[in-house]
């Protein structure tokens, strides 16, 4: 393990001695964001997103409080111009449409929603009462529009997130009020329904994706937080082919047969080799990430989620270098078959035209892409979403990179590696 990392870093080091590489790794992709950004509009202060006026469809079976006041957030100006929410009666009738991609989700919120979160009246100290089931709000989203889903999911996550953290707090501070004096038992059912209804009405509790400044800012979107990872993630395909064509390099030229007469393995030698590609592309999207976050005040929200997302996506890119080496004949090819790659998935992946204008078709064909998952999962980052709105698109991106990592593995053994 010792000797992979150590590799690794040593590869680490060499490709960021070299500045061609440094010069398509970082000042391109930073040189074609800042132009994209006078382009859109971003440095004039006319920039538009494109994320507006998302037609999302509100089942609200409920009929109760918390499902009032979730269709009363899709109608709030907080978010007036980012949705435009519909209401609907019927959950099929809402799904069919989601289907015809005449809306990008359908949020339904069954019978029974609040029930399950507030106890109904004279329950709450009853031991014998049936405590109710939990009931889950349905999210049914369109797969034409990943990223303007993903804002609607977002909504509802913290929807239901601030209502539990608000039903938690509320039934501590009841019972602890009951313990130590403060109401009697005869008061707890009031004070409980009390709390309850100041869950329902708290203007700041579940309407906007955050609750603080930052977060306001970001549900307004950046175009920046499209077009930077655009562009790193573009980028990020010529700097795992570039790792690539190292490995054939130093095969062609004997550093690798010479280090199996060391006490190195195969494997550690490979795996060192692609650990060295993997922290690279960790450094060339996290450099241009932070940089944007610098330079241009791009507001990438939750720390873990961003770091988790970074990772994913350089372990997926990795798997496609490691594929386009495996299959290779030299550096040359390599390089050829790499910048085509990356120019294709920069096309199909979104890194140019937001996906959700593009052909059903197209979108389809993008999931193979690194760039598609990845680009998904920033926008999500910078409208206020977290970890917990990134597993779908962290999940794909680790998958994708583990498929390819095997097959490449059966293709470039041994052999290719003693090999000159």
């Amino acid at each position: 393990m010792l000797k992979t990392f150590l590799i690794g870093l040593k590869d680490l080091r060499l490709v960021f001695r070299d500045r061609a590489a440094l010069v398509f790794m970082l000042l391109a992709p930073f040189l074609l964001t800042v132009g994209m950004g006078f382009v859109t509009g971003r440095f004039s202060g006319t920039s538009a997103s494109g994320l507006s006026d998302i037609p999302v469809i509100i089942v609200n079976l409920d009929k109760a409080e918390l499902g009032d006041a979730l269709v009363d957030a899709f109608n709030s100006e907080d978010l007036a111009e980012l949705v435009a929410p519909s209401l609907s009666s019927d959950p099929e009738a809402a799904r069919k449409l989601i289907d015809e991609d005449e809306a990008a989700a359908a949020v339904i919120i069954p019978e029974g929603f609040t029930e399950s979160v507030i106890p109904a009246a004279g329950t709450m100290l009853d031991p014998n009462a049936a405590e109710a089931d939990p009931v889950s709000i349905e999210v049914y989203v369109n797969p034409a529009r990943p990223t303007s889903a993903g804002v609607i999911k977002a909504i509802v996550d913290e929807f239901v997130s601030r209502v539990d953290e608000g039903r938690m707090s509320g039934m501590t501070s009841v019972f602890q009020m009951l313990m130590t004096g403060i109401i009697t038992p005869q008061q707890v059912e009031s004070e409980g329904r009390a709390l309850f209804e100041d869950l329902e009405t708290t203007d700041s509790a579940a309407l906007k994706l955050k609750t603080n400044d930052e977060g306001a800012q970001a549900t307004e979107f950046d175009v920046l937080a499209y077009m930077a990872p655009g562009m790193a993630l573009l980028f990020l395909m010529y700097t795992v082919s570039y790792g690539g064509r190292s490995i054939l390099a130093e095969r062609a030229q004997g550093t690798l047969p010479r280090l199996l007469v060391s006490p190195t393995s195969p494997a550690q030698i490979l795996g060192g080799k692609v650990f060295g590609i993997f922290l690279t592309g960790v450094a060339q999207v996290g450099i241009l990430i932070l940089a944007s976050a610098m330079f241009f005040g791009v507001q990438w929200g939750d720390p873990l989620g961003m770091t988790a997302l970074i990772l994913a996506a350089v372990f997926g890119a990795t798997g496609w270098g490691l594929l386009i080496t495996a299959f290779a004949r030299n550096p040359n090819q390599v390089s050829s078959i790499g910048t085509a790659i990356m120019l294709i998935f920069g096309v199909l992946g979104g890194s140019f035209i937001n996906l959700e204008v593009m052909p059903p078709s197209i979108q389809f064909v993008s999931k193979i892409t690194p760039n598609a998952w990845a680009l998904d999962g920033f926008t999500t980052l910078a409208l206020g979403g977290g970890l917990a709105q990134l597993t779908e698109p962290i999940i794909a991106l680790l998958i994708m990179g583990a498929t390819l990592f095997v097959v490449s593995a059966l293709i470039f053994g041994k052999k290719n590696l003693v090999q000159k």
